[in-house]
């Protein structure tokens, strides 16, 4: 569980303040993926970081039962100088997890072939979701923050994604940001819609990619 109580969070813009959090009260059930939905620029992402502990809020809290997993296709805390596999052992050491384990895992699902052992800063982008993403569902965590990852690559690999995400969810939680309405369909249960700054979570998934449909509308106006 998940639970944001007067979360504020806005950054400098040139007609005053953009705000992407304006005293948000949201909670995400235990047990369930919700899809974050939103126009480009919302603050889904910023979101996502604020519950993971990297930005920090201007004020209110965010509260959570349980450990929450970096946002899943965030390869920012990657040394670029390491290799792929040496980015995993080090991982692993800092969450206390089996690192051959981890590293068998991550080696077979990411299919970086020889680059595993390569440094990160030869990673193109792809490659490098794909590392986190693998390192992601190879340790379990309570809450899964998911930006855009299941995206990544092949018709194939998409569809090994979403099984083994798919997998987690039956013992965690997710929170997911994907522009794919489908993959909102496909992954999720429930749905909410960053809108100028206001949160409103929706049981009804449907409800909420409507509201978020009606929202895209007025930004092409």
């Amino acid at each position: 569980m998940i639970e944001l109580r007067n979360l504020t969070k806005s950054f400098p813009a040139r007609r005053g303040r953009k705000y992407v959090a304006r005293g948000i009260n949201a909670v995400f059930p235990t047990g369930k993926a919700v899809g974050l939905m939103g126009r480009n620029g919302a603050g889904k992402s910023t979101l996502l970081q604020m519950i993971a502990g990297n930005f920090p809020p201007d004020g209110g809290e965010i509260l959570t039962d349980g450990e929450i997993s970096f946002p899943v296709g965030f390869a920012g805390t990657f040394h670029r100088e390491l290799t792929g596999a040496q980015n995993v052992r080090f991982i692993a050491r800092i969450y206390g997890v089996d690192t051959e384990a981890l590293l068998d895992f991550v080696g077979d699902f990411a299919e970086l072939g020889g680059h595993y052992h390569m440094p990160v800063r030869s990673y193109s982008s792809g490659m490098r979701s794909r590392l986190a993403f693998g390192i992601s569902m190879g340790i379990k965590f309570d809450t899964y923050l998911v930006d855009e990852v299941t995206s990544v690559g092949d018709a194939s690999f998409r569809a090994k994604s979403a099984m083994v995400f798919k997998d987690r969810m039956a013992t965690s939680s997710a929170l997911v940001v994907t522009h794919s309405i489908a993959e909102i369909r496909n992954l999720c249960d429930y749905g909410a819609v960053l809108e100028e700054g206001e949160l409103t979570f929706y049981e009804d998934l449907e409800e909420a990619i409507a509201v978020h449909g009606q929202n895209m509308k007025k930004a092409r106006k």
